[in-house]
C-alpha cells in the first residue's frame, strides 16, 4: 500500500480531479471523489498550487473555463476543506533560489520547484502530479513522484 498519510497533491491532479477534462482526467477524478467520500486520509498540497488552479481555471478554453466564483468555491469546497496547504517558511526562501541557480533552473520551472520543495519539507512521502518530469529531482531525497493512475493503482 502507498504512504497514503503522507500524499501531496499537485496542481495537474486538483484540477484533472474537479473539472471534466475526459478520460484523460479519470484517474485523478477517482483519486478526489474518494478523498471527498472519507476513503482516503488527508493530503498534503501547497497554497502555490490553489493559486495556480484558481489562475488556470479561470483561463482556460471557454468550454472548460471557470468564472471567478466558481473557481474560488471549488478551492475552498474541494481543496481547502479537503487538504493540508502547505507555503515555504521565510527562511526557505534563499535555500530555494540558491537550488534553482545551482540545477540551473529558469523561467516556469521556477514554480515546480517551489510547489517540490514545499512538498519536501511537508514530509511527502509520495507526490501525486501528472508532470513527473518536473519533480523528479524528488526521488534522491526518497520521496516516490507518480501520476494518478499509478498511485490510484497502490491504493488497491
Amino acid at each position: 500500500m502507498a504512504s497514503v498519510d503522507r500524499a501531496f497533491y499537485d496542481t495537474s491532479i486538483l484540477l484533472a480531479g474537479t473539472m471534466d477534462f475526459g478520460k484523460q482526467a479519470a484517474a485523478a477524478q477517482r483519486l478526489m471523489t474518494r478523498l471527498a467520500a472519507g476513503e482516503l486520509p488527508r493530503p498534503g498540497t501547497a497554497w502555490h498550487c490553489c493559486l495556480e488552479f484558481y489562475s488556470v481555471a479561470t483561463r482556460l478554453p471557454e468550454e472548460y473555463r471557470l468564472s471567478p466564483a466558481d473557481a474560488r468555491r471549488l478551492v475552498e469546497e474541494e481543496i481547502l476543506a479537503r487538504f493540508d496547504v502547505h507555503e515555504l517558511a521565510k527562511r526557505g526562501r534563499a535555500p530555494l533560489l540558491a537550488t534553482a541557480e545551482r540545477e540551473r533552473i529558469a523561467g516556469g520551472r521556477m514554480y515546480d520547484l517551489h510547489i517540490a520543495e514545499i512538498a519536501r519539507l511537508a514530509g511527502a512521502a509520495v507526490v501525486v502530479t501528472e508532470n513527473r518530469r518536473h519533480f523528479s529531482h524528488l526521488m534522491s531525497h526518497g520521496i516516490r513522484v507518480v501520476g494518478a493512475a499509478e498511485y490510484e493503482s497502490t491504493l488497491r
